[in-house]
Parts: C-alpha cells; structure tokens; sequence
C-alpha cells in the first residue's frame, strides 16, 4: 500500500460546508442571547446610598 498526500485543501463542497457552520453558529449565539435576555435576573429592591461626609478625608503629599 502506497501512501498518498493530499494536497487539496479543500473543494467547492468545502466552502459551503464552511459557510453552513459559520451559519449554524451565529444561529445557536442568536438563540442563546434571547433565551439569557428573557431570563428575569433579581435586581435589589432598594437604593443604595451612603452618604460620606468631607470630614472624614485626609490629604496625603
């Protein structure tokens, strides 16, 4: 048995089949940004604020 190198890189059925899986992915990242966009995250309820009084700062040279 001889062994043969292929030097092809690929054919036209190559590219399609590229183009199909680049496809099928933008595809799938599409689907998973509107399932994740419909999911209802908690957000807190009250506001949050501290009040800092300049008293409190110091100068440092």
């Amino acid at each position: 048995m001889q062994f043969e190198k292929k030097t092809r890189i690929g054919s036209p059925k190559g590219i399609f089949g590229i183009l199909i899986k680049i496809i099928l992915i933008f595809i799938i990242l599409g689907v998973a940004v509107i399932l994740i966009d419909r999911i209802n995250f908690p957000s807190p309820i009250k506001k949050i604020e501290d009040v800092i009084s300049n008293d409190n700062f110091k100068i440092i040279k």
